[in-house]
């Protein structure tokens, strides 16, 4: 397995699981435009852009930081252009950015909805929608293409909505995205899947979560090797899945997941929404 000279595009991914991604196809020797709002530090969150680029090339890749606010249809399509240009195509789409609030209905504000479906529901769509032309012609040139998206298997149980109904219902949008690309670009060969941990991830968005305890987390590497695996996979035999982050490594023979705890030797981890 190998993406070396892939030409990825990957949202949101100057920090946490979108870096943990670029970083394990840079050391294939992966091309690797990375999309954030982030330029300047963040008081409280660490990554922009041009580290998480630095990052990506001590790896081994070749890193395109591009500013990025992926709720401007007129950002996404200049920065998918700028890509294209940069690497000669696009065989790879990411789509990690996200929102999240987890609020009951009546203390959820308007502006936090709005946030969450623009990022998650708005975002998703349109960054897709930019890539499938050239993910097409990826397909053409027997690239393997793929669309990645962080999103959990769908499911109608009430007990995912009622805790934080707006934010489910904004990764069940991204979710749903995957549902109907998957069949729709079907006959075109290109891959569309979601991807969702088992157990709670340590990032820095988890940890401005009140409450959270991140010892009983594990670490965005276990995403990053997963996505590596499906991202290998032959794309138009490998299309319409809500894979789980444990179960694609165990069917690589992956099975000891100790090398991704927070704190060695834990056992009792912080289980993730939407699975059962």
């Amino acid at each position: 397995m190998t993406l070396a000279g892939k030409r990825i595009f990957i949202t949101g991914g100057s920090r946490g699981i979108g870096l943990a991604i670029a970083k394990r196809a840079a050391a294939d020797g992966a091309l690797i435009a990375i999309a954030a709002k982030t330029v300047d530090p963040h008081p409280s969150l660490e990554g922009t852009i041009y580290t998480a680029a630095d990052e990506i090339r001590a790896a081994g890749g070749e890193a395109l930081p591009i500013q990025c606010d992926i709720r401007d249809e007129d950002q996404i399509a200049r920065a998918i252009a700028q890509t294209v240009e940069q690497f000669g195509g696009l065989d790879i789409l990411i789509n990690n950015a996200s929102a999240i609030n987890l609020t009951k209905t009546e203390a959820t504000p308007a502006k936090r909805f709005d946030l969450m479906f623009d990022v998650n529901v708005r975002g998703t769509f349109l960054t897709s929608q930019a890539a499938i032309p050239h993910l097409r012609k990826s397909a053409e040139e027997d690239r393997n293409p793929h669309i990645l998206t962080l999103s959990p298997p769908l499911s109608m149980k009430a007990k995912w909505f009622k805790p934080h109904l707006a934010y489910t219902m904004a990764k069940y949008g991204m979710s749903m995205c995957v549902l109907g690309m998957s069949e729709e670009f079907k006959k075109d060969g290109i891959a569309v899947n979601a991807l969702w941990p088992r157990t709670a991830i340590d990032t820095a968005a988890l940890a401005m979560i009140p409450g959270v305890e991140t010892d009983f987390c594990r670490t965005p590497e276990i995403l990053s090797d997963s996505a590596y695996i499906i991202l290998n996979r032959e794309s138009r035999a490998t299309t319409g899945n809500f894979f789980v982050d444990d179960e694609v490594l165990a069917s690589e023979g992956i099975t000891d997941l100790e090398k991704y705890s927070v704190v060695p030797g834990t056992t009792d981890f912080l289980l993730d929404f939407f699975l059962d």
